[in-house]
């Protein structure tokens, strides 16, 4: 394309992304974006093979400079997330023994509980004062409180994750300014320091906590996480955990409620739960964005990627393409097969994808059953970044 394809910083194209990669498919599967300076992806076909080609790969760069960055820099280098094989497969390999300790299934009971007590608390405030925020009530408290319990995080620490959080990630955004990477930096260092200190803990007193097991956990030939891998695996899924279902739920209920017969589809038939999970994820993708770099030249759907350059696979685009999703504008909550890429594909697939989608049915499961008339109390005010798309507020009343 002759002109830049969308500003990630424009309001009204954060507002609805989906028209401009309509577009932009229709034109061409990959395109190249100046101002990100890199390539794009906007078809289902070209993201799934940015995602799975293993000449695509995620490589670290050290946020610059590195005096200023340097507890941003460590969490990242590291992160499962940010490493290729073969220190990747070693990370996930030791990562994936400590959760398939049974972590994840042994705590539904636990989330379910915890989401009909946060709509419990919804429904008290929406009783007394007429309407409440689904993001500061539900949504927020949810993600959070799992991935603490998950962690072993005492309660009287589990505010201190989600400021965190929200200042880390910012970095994940195009053109931030100089006050939030500096708060990047500051958060990061926070929860280094935090986290080594609960890293210490358990290796004097193990508990039934996934940081416990993560210690313990010893690769074939003996090897287990460094204290700076461990320190990373707990921040990325602190981040990765709370991030992502904090605005799957908040998009999708949105979603739900200015799509009312969908809604009420839901309420008619829970065994729905499922299939609106994922279709909620494909709908209004939580991650927009996620980047490749090149160890080799390579193409994507015609379009050449060399050594060196990066991609990114615009997983929104990816979702409305009408190549693979019959009328994609259309919220359909019994939508089966539905092959999204919200978690990923490939290597770096997302391992707490099970764990998400249990606290959003858990979410979902608890609002049908409580509050059946739930609808907007006013127009929800959408964060601003492009890269995690999200809501700052969800106004809602019953």
């Amino acid at each position: 394309m002759s002109t830049v394809p969308f500003d990630p910083k424009d309001e009204t194209f954060v507002a609805n992304p989906y028209p401009v990669f309509a577009e932009l498919r229709a034109r061409g599967e990959v395109h190249w974006h100046p101002t990100l300076g890199m390539a794009i992806a906007v078809s289902h076909g070209a993201c799934s093979a940015v995602l799975r080609n293993r000449r695509l790969g995620r490589i670290w760069t050290d946020a610059r400079p590195l005096e200023r960055f340097t507890h941003f820099n460590l969490l990242h280098r590291n992160s499962l997330l940010e490493n290729e094989p073969p220190t990747h497969t070693r990370l996930r390999r030791l990562v994936s023994s400590a959760f398939g300790r049974g972590h994840v299934e042994r705590m539904r009971p636990w989330v379910e509980q915890l989401a009909h007590k946060l709509v419990t608390d919804l429904v008290e405030r929406i009783d007394a004062e007429g309407r409440a925020d689904l993001l500061e009530h539900v949504a927020g408290p949810l993600p959070v409180q799992v991935i603490a319990e998950l962690l072993g995080v005492p309660e009287s620490d589990r505010g201190l994750l989600q400021p965190w959080s929200n200042a880390i990630v910012k970095m994940y955004e195009y053109g931030l300014d100089e006050a939030r990477q500096d708060a990047a930096e500051r958060a990061s260092a926070e929860f280094v320091a935090y986290m080594r200190e609960l890293v210490e803990q358990r290796r004097r007193t193990p508990g039934d906590d996934l940081i416990s097991d993560l210690v313990a956990v010893t690769d074939t030939d003996g090897a287990r996480l460094t204290e700076d891998e461990l320190v990373a695996t707990g921040v990325l899924l602190l981040m990765a955990g709370h991030e992502a279902t904090v605005n799957l739920v908040g998009n999708g209920v949105l979603a739900l409620l200015r799509n009312p017969d969908q809604w009420r589809r839901l309420l008619d038939d829970r065994s729905l739960l499922d299939t609106a999970v994922e279709e909620l994820i494909r709908y209004d993708s939580p991650l927009q964005l996620f980047e490749r770099t090149a160890t080799a030249d390579v193409e994507i759907a015609g379009y050449r990627i060399r050594e060196g350059e990066k991609i990114a696979a615009l997983l929104g685009a990816a979702a409305h393409d009408p190549a693979v999703f019959a009328e994609p504008e259309r919220l359909d909550v019994g939508r089966f097969p539905n092959p999204h890429l919200g978690f990923g594909a490939g290597i770096h697939y997302c391992l707490g994808a099970p764990l998400a989608r249990i606290e959003a049915q858990a979410a979902l499961g608890a609002l049908v059953e409580r509050l059946p008339g739930l609808k907007l109390a006013d127009e929800p005010v959408r964060r601003p970044e492009f890269v995690i798309r999200g809501l700052r507020t969800l106004p809602v009343t019953a």
